[in-house]
């Protein structure tokens, strides 16, 4: 059960911050405004909460776990929002970076580590 919620927290967390730079890009790159940035602004604050909820209790795993998420992430938000096409090695990429989330969040360890 602690798999599913952490994975769970890792999808909040994802969506909070590619959301949240997506709309910041918006907002500066793409010219849509002040409302973008702000929305974007308080979405990067939300993610920076979700990480406390990981029941997992080390930081730096956590965060080193998440990175890959938001490589896997960020490429499935530009497929779905922006009609990008990841190539071979795109895909490549992401699927390393999610087999490292596998072995630093849900590998075998000792007590206490």
């Amino acid at each position: 059960m602690q798999v599913l919620q952490s994975l769970a927290l890792f999808a909040i967390a994802a969506l909070a911050e590619i959301g949240g730079a997506w709309l910041v890009w918006q907002g500066v790159r793409e010219q849509r405004g002040v409302v973008f940035v702000g929305l974007g602004i308080m979405a990067l604050a939300a993610y920076g909460f979700v990480a406390t909820f990981q029941p997992d209790p080390h930081f730096g795993r956590i965060l080193a776990a998440y990175g890959g998420i938001f490589v896997a992430g960020s490429l499935a938000w530009g497929v779905v929002v922006d009609g990008f096409r990841p190539d071979p090695w795109d895909l490549l990429g992401a699927a390393i970076c999610l087999i490292g989330v596998a072995v630093l969040m849900y590998g075998p360890r000792s007590v206490g580590s």
